[in-house]
């Protein structure tokens, strides 16, 4: 029987993910890998797989087979230790290094992912200076040059919602904080704002804004969070299981736990039944964005 965590399954999920895509770029298959590592092919399937937890001193003697950088290597050791967590906060700086980003190969492998926003605009649908405007006030100690890295990263994730095979179907809400908060000057609001126009006519993208006046509702408790799905097999069993995710100030929260979903998941609906419909969200968005052009 395969060893398994009793938290959260993401660190394990992404580890093999990671571990996975070393190996392609190193050219092993995978019976080619399991006999230079001395393990079973079944062995190498659970850990690509995220079926088991991994020890630190195993996923260093992976990375050393695989060619991996020292930098890689170490993100993964720690990353390892993380698999054997009951559940997992993850805070950047400590064994995991900032600039390895475990929520991007979430997203990465998502077929849907429902989000809701209550302060700012989602990472995969900003522009280019909004972007720069939230990353440097957030990180006030980086040079320029940093700061643009971080930038350019975030933009490049965006690459995912055309991308021609399988790309994500996203629902997005808003609260309407999100649209009037001017965040750089008012040009750059306006541009932000039609950048939302232009993704919403996305095939796979509906926006919505909550409005003010929808009162109470779960996102006024729950604050910012994105459910995140993964591609069914044949069928249609989940390849993987739903994640929650939610940004924090000091850290990331991942939930994989069935109930915990399902909670996350009345309340998106309960938003979105709350929430203006498409054809009034971008009448919403282009009358704001007008405003700020001429303001």
């Amino acid at each position: 029987m395969p060893e398994r965590s009793t938290g959260s399954t993401v660190p394990r999920r992404q580890l093999g993910r990671y571990l996975r895509d070393l190996r392609n770029q190193a050219r092993f298959t995978v019976r080619a890998a399991a006999h230079e590592l001395e393990w079973s092919e079944a062995k190498m399937w659970r850990i690509e797989t995220g079926q088991t937890s991994l020890r630190s001193h195993d996923a260093e003697t992976m990375c050393r087979v695989y060619g991996a950088s020292p930098d890689i290597t170490k993100a993964l050791m720690g990353l390892a230790k993380e698999t054997k967590a009951r559940g997992w906060w993850h805070s950047y700086g400590d064994v995991i290094p900032e600039r390895f980003d475990i929520f991007i190969g979430l997203e990465e492998a998502a077929a849907r992912i429902d989000w809701y926003e209550s302060e700012l605009v989602p990472g995969l649908l900003q522009t280019d200076d909004y972007a720069r405007m939230i990353i440097s006030t957030d990180n006030p100690d980086d040079d320029e040059e940093e700061i643009t890295r971080r930038v350019n990263l975030r933009i490049a994730r965006q690459a995912l919602l055309t991308r021609r095979s399988a790309a994500p179907t996203l629902r997005i809400v808003l609260n309407e904080a999100v649209v009037r908060r001017p965040v750089g000057g008012h040009h750059q609001m306006a541009g932000q704002l039609r950048h939302l126009l232009h993704a919403s006519e996305l095939p796979t993208v509906t926006l919505r804004v909550v409005p003010f006046s929808a009162g109470l509702h779960r996102g006024v408790m729950s604050g910012q969070f994105g459910i995140l799905r993964f591609p069914q097999t044949g069928d249609g069993t989940d390849t993987e299981p739903p994640t929650v995710y939610a940004d924090g100030f000091t850290g990331d929260l991942y939930l994989d736990k069935p109930d915990e979903v399902a909670r996350y998941d009345t309340a998106f609906e309960d938003i979105w039944k709350r929430s203006l419909t498409e054809e009034a969200t971008r009448r919403l968005l282009m009358e704001v964005a007008e405003q700020y052009e001429h303001h």
